[in-house]
């Protein structure tokens, strides 16, 4: 069980039979006298992928889901899914378009990352914070452009479109943070 006013973003909290990740957190002091301090969180469904805002009073004491990380390495995609395994057992599972979603544009066969496990099934996979990817379509270098800080599109090798700086050219690996999809710095 864990205390509301405690909760932090990254928490997986049960409610109503299923596991919510805790994505934001804030607190509201009371404004009245004896009022108890709240807390507002954003919570995303692990299974359905829903968003909700909940509020707790201070002090309400919250559901923990029994969830388990484990690490994982991510095989192929055969166009309709994406392949994985467990290391720990060496297991093979696939996980469907909706549930990887967004996130199969950060990788790369071979790369390992962590599923979250939920009842002893994946209902999700945590990336690694940074993954370096390699350009592979962008527009050349403007000679004579100003000298404020502009950005370009870039199409990496899997496909993920970020703003990069100007002066990267095709064939350059970026360090890319896969929470929102921000060019960090060239590869040396």
């Amino acid at each position: 069980m864990i205390n509301s006013s405690n909760l932090k973003r990254g928490y997986i909290l049960e409610l109503d039979g299923a596991p919510w990740l805790v994505t934001e957190v804030s607190f509201q002091a009371p404004s009245a006298r004896g009022a108890s301090t709240l807390t507002k969180a954003k919570v995303k469904n692990l299974i359905t992928g829903a968003v909700l805002k909940k509020s707790w009073r201070g002090g309400e004491m919250l559901a923990e889901a029994d969830c388990e990380k484990r690490e994982i390495q991510y095989l192929y995609s055969d166009g309709s899914e994406y392949h994985f395994m467990d290391e720990e057992s060496y297991d093979q599972f696939s996980l469907t378009e909706e549930v990887v979603g967004e996130l199969s544009g950060y990788m790369l066969d071979g790369m390992r990352m962590r599923s979250m496990l939920y009842n002893g099934e994946v209902v999700s996979i945590e990336l690694p914070s940074t993954v370096e990817l390699e350009v592979v379509d962008t527009t050349p270098n403007l000679k004579g452009a100003t000298a404020q800080a502009q950005l370009k599109p870039a199409t990496l090798e899997t496909g993920l479109v970020v703003q990069v700086p100007p002066y990267l050219e095709n064939g350059v690996k970026i360090k890319v943070d896969t929470r929102d999809g921000r060019f960090i710095e060239r590869v040396k």
